[in-house]
């Protein structure tokens, strides 16, 4: 008699404990039902639904057009396939800057909506005011520094952030803030790898990178870059595990050969 093994949840007390013990943290993010399945059943810890959907899914130049309606609806899918890992949803832009009471509007919405178990946001000390009154509703918060794609037009530039001394104080400090203010953590993007190293020594809480070397607490990247799905973009930070591209497109141009050829379907393949 076969026993079914209990799946324990990743929660952020979990990521507290992996970092405390020095456990690094898997976490990548999916958009839709399906994807998200598997990679839930691979033992992610932290499932992000990004507003990288904004590029990957509907084919947007940056993160900016994606909606609120439309970050639910995608986090709402990955809910639904998750069982184990913490389901972490962006507030998209415009969901929360500059106005905290619409802030916390938008994470009840999308906690109530989505069935998530936490939000993220870009920025630093300007969100803080944000931050503390989405706590106050009980609602987890992760941070993100660095190079903070909502901001595109302010940086005009996806090069790495926080090279000069000034702003590498100025994300240390925004780092510490962050993490007195609640966050129980923070993702730092495109950073050198020496001041990453520093932030998670210095501040507490689990720090996630991408682009930040391999002394941070975890790794975070976008499924479908890693993939292999997404096509010609290559930053030095991305490891690609698959070629799902090319093999997706060997696949659907065989089914439509089979057609033509009227090989499929055969005999065993119709009633």
């Amino acid at each position: 008699m076969s026993v079914n093994k209990v799946v324990r949840r990743v929660t952020t007390h979990t990521l507290q404990e992996m970092k405390n013990k020095g456990e690094k943290i898997a976490m990548l993010t999916a958009y839709d039902y399906s994807m998200a399945l598997i990679v839930d059943q691979s033992g992610i810890d932290v499932i992000l639904v990004g507003d990288s959907a904004s590029n990957v899914m509907a084919g947007h130049e940056t993160t900016l057009p994606i909606t609120l309606d439309q970050m639910i609806y995608h986090a709402a899918s990955v809910v639904r396939a998750c069982n184990r890992s913490l389901v972490v949803v962006d507030m998209p832009f415009g969901s929360y800057q500059g106005n905290s009471k619409e802030a916390l509007n938008s994470a009840i919405r999308i906690m109530k909506e989505t069935g998530g178990h936490a939000v993220k946001l870009e920025g630093g000390e300007e969100i803080v005011e944000s931050v503390k009154r989405i706590l106050t509703a009980g609602i987890p918060v992760m941070g993100h520094l660095g190079l903070t794609p909502q901001s595109i037009y302010k940086f005009g530039t996806y090069q790495v952030r926080a090279k000069e001394e000034v702003e590498a104080e100025r994300l240390i400090h925004d780092a510490k803030l962050l993490a007195e203010s609640g966050c129980f953590a923070i993702v730092l993007e495109k950073i050198p790898a020496a001041l990453a190293k520093r932030v998670a020594q210095e501040v507490h809480v689990p720090i996630i990178g991408i682009g930040a070397g391999g002394d941070v607490d975890g790794q975070v990247l976008v499924l479908h870059d890693m993939l292999g799905i997404t096509e010609g973009f290559t930053p030095r930070f991305l490891r690609k595990y698959l070629n799902m591209g090319e093999q997706m497109r060997g696949a659907l141009e065989q089914y439509v050969s089979d057609v033509r050829s009227a090989d499929f379907p055969n005999n065993k393949e119709q009633y």
